[in-house]
């Protein structure tokens, strides 16, 4: 079983894979039980916002892990995955100025594609 780094870059690589903008990644394993990391992205449309979901479920399914539950598909203005470890945020974004997560969560540490290692 890999770990949530691993689960992070997974995520990060197929979330540019399709363009997506303005990827964060908050570590807060430190405030909050809930998961390791939140990993937050930008999508222009809602076909670009579920192509993304699509394609990191793809990436992800082919390394053995499935989501726990995903919301807000449909609609696509913000889309979660739950992945236990792992939490994948993706808005458009006006959801995204709205919620604001990074300040929401500004507690974690924000961290770069970097810091998960390679």
């Amino acid at each position: 079983m890999a770990s949530s780094k691993e689960m992070a870059k997974l995520v990060i690589h197929a979330l540019e894979n399709k363009k997506a903008e303005d990827i964060r990644i908050i570590d807060i394993r430190n405030v909050s039980v809930l998961a390791d990391y939140f990993i937050i992205a930008t999508g222009n449309n809602r076909n670009q916002i579920q192509a993304m979901i699509d394609h990191v479920e793809e990436e992800m399914q082919k390394a053995g892990y499935v989501p726990k539950q995903i919301e807000g598909y449909q609609n696509a203005n913000w889309i979660l995955m739950d992945y236990l470890d792992i939490v994948v945020h993706v808005f458009d974004s006006e959801n995204r100025l709205f919620y604001d997560l990074e300040r929401v969560w500004r507690d974690g540490q924000h961290i770069s594609l970097e810091d998960l290692g390679t």
